[in-house]
């Protein structure tokens, strides 16, 4: 069992930046992969950034890649996800999600956090 707690969601004007944190806790077995998803009002959740666990491996969609951030502090429990450039159209809410195996696929992670709301003004 793996329990994610997000934070750092909030109000941000266009062109504005947010770094979400994603608290990972178990009692079992750490996670191999942490993802980040959102998902928009009237819209299905969709695959946003992963990284492996150990930060060797990541992967963005296209939408987001040099814009936003995934990372791990180092060797601890918290994977972040720093978003710079924000648009209205990255208002969503973001959940992050754990699992074995780094995929955009939303059914292959296992454990999720309940989420975030990030509101970006134009």
């Amino acid at each position: 069992q793996v329990q994610l707690v997000e934070s750092g969601g909030g109000v941000v004007q266009a062109g504005g930046a947010l770094r979400l944190s994603c608290v990972v806790s178990t009692r079992t077995n750490w996670p191999d992969v942490l993802g980040w998803f959102r998902q928009a009002p009237g819209k299905g959740r969709e695959f946003v950034a992963g990284t492996s666990w150990t930060g060797i491996n990541t992967d963005y969609t296209e939408s987001v890649k040099g814009r936003f951030t995934i990372s791990r502090d180092g060797a601890g429990n918290t994977v972040y996800l720093r978003m710079n450039s924000l648009t209205p159209e990255d208002t969503a809410v973001y959940s992050c999600a754990a699992g074995r195996r780094l995929t955009r696929i939303t059914s292959s992670y296992t454990f999720w956090g309940p989420g975030t709301q990030v509101t970006v003004s134009s």
